[in-house]
């Protein structure tokens, strides 16, 4: 019994490696651990049976060879436990999905965070982000506060924050899993924890599973000014059509933290913009090196802040309140290609890692496909 827990565990990592997002193995075996502490055998065994395309519960159950009842009731306990995604149709069963381990069902622990699951995720993160995809095709996209952007620069819809929450019709805020893990650990930086915000369906769905509660878009305009008052980068999905917006310091913030170890966090982030330093301008007050979450700004000898363009990620929280006008935005002049949607981002990240070739996908497609049309209703 031993060895089947151990080898369905290590099934399943394997098989979330295979995911766009990779889940890459470690010595130490924690990646392990973390699929231990969430799953059990029964549901790690049930997840080797979902596609990235959304499924009925009896194409799921007649690819796993059991009963239909038994696995939609698994079904919906893993939903439930934010293990997998659920699709939700009125007049329709729900529709099931694989999760990834970020952004994904990591995220969905908001909540019901334990020490031990916290200090797992912490041995591990920098171990994911260092090996998976993000280090050779930028996912992190970052767009800057508004009031940061000048007016006579032309700004597309899907880099203005405003502008993504005037294309939705609900909104849901939840708590930042990130700023709750380290509150856990006795070390939290203070800031607002109740700020990601989720879109229309990924709203509804936040708030179907009681991670997060309804809002109007007054106060999730209200929250992206709390975000720029108190310093917290904007961290929308990376497509052009995102479905959440983080709101994320440097500190506590999972990605931002370890994007924050490398030399030139500039070439991970999709953002085209940087900010520009006109240091004849610069009156030394400081309040741009407190704010920059990347430590792309000190204050050198002189008494004038010193700005490293390779470490900029182009939030705007250094030039909104610069008071002397030392700093300001300024287009790349080379533009980042953001996605269409999550679809196409799990694309571009699957083929950066050579698992999304034309024959396997198109296998995979033809495979799930049949099952959906021959299962039994």
């Amino acid at each position: 019994m031993a060895a089947y827990m151990t080898n369905i565990y290590e099934r399943l990592a394997k098989f979330l490696n295979e995911l766009p997002a990779g889940y890459p193995p470690t010595q130490s075996g924690v990646e392990l651990r973390i699929l231990q502490k969430l799953f059990t055998p029964e549901q790690a065994e049930l997840f080797l049976h979902l596609h990235l395309v959304a499924e009925r519960p009896n194409v799921v159950a007649y690819r796993a060879h059991q009963p239909l009842e038994t696995v939609a009731c698994k079904l919906d306990e893993m939903e439930r436990k934010g293990l997998i995604s659920g699709e939700h149709r009125p007049g329709s069963p729900t529709r099931y999905s694989v999760n990834q381990f970020v952004v994904g069902f990591m995220e969905e622990q908001v909540d019901h965070l334990d020490q031990e699951l916290v200090e797992l995720v912490d041995e591990y993160l920098p171990i994911f982000f260092k090996q998976g995809p993000w280090t050779r095709v930028p996912q992190i996209r970052t767009i800057p506060v508004g009031v940061s952007i000048p007016i006579q620069t032309d700004v597309m819809p899907y880099e203005r924050a405003e502008e993504i929450l005037n294309a939705h019709n609900n909104f849901a805020v939840r708590n930042c899993i990130c700023r709750q893990g380290h509150q856990i650990k006795g070390d939290d930086c203070g800031k607002p924890l109740e700020t990601c915000l989720s879109f229309d369906e990924g709203a509804k769905h936040t708030v179907l599973m009681g991670r997060g509660r309804l809002i109007s878009k007054e106060e999730a305009l209200g929250i992206l000014k709390l975000a720029e008052q108190v310093g917290l980068v904007l961290q929308p999905s990376n497509s052009k059509d995102p479905i959440f917006i983080c709101a994320c310091c440097g500190c506590c913030c999972g990605v931002l933290s370890n994007l924050k170890l490398h030399e030139k966090p500039a070439d991970l982030v999709a953002n085209p913009f940087i900010a520009q330093h006109q240091p004849e301008l610069c009156s030394g007050c400081g309040v741009c090196s407190e704010r920059c979450q990347m430590e792309a700004i000190t204050l050198g000898n002189s008494g004038s802040a010193e700005f490293n363009a390779d470490r900029c990620i182009g939030c705007g929280l250094c030039v909104s309140t610069c008071p002397s006008g030392a700093l300001s935005l300024v287009r790349k002049p080379k533009l980042p290609a953001i996605p269409k949607d999550t679809v196409s981002n799990y694309l571009q990240l699957g083929q950066a890692r050579d698992i999304l070739s034309t024959a396997r996908l198109a296998g995979t497609l033809v495979k799930s496909t049949i099952d959906r049309l021959i299962a039994p209703r």
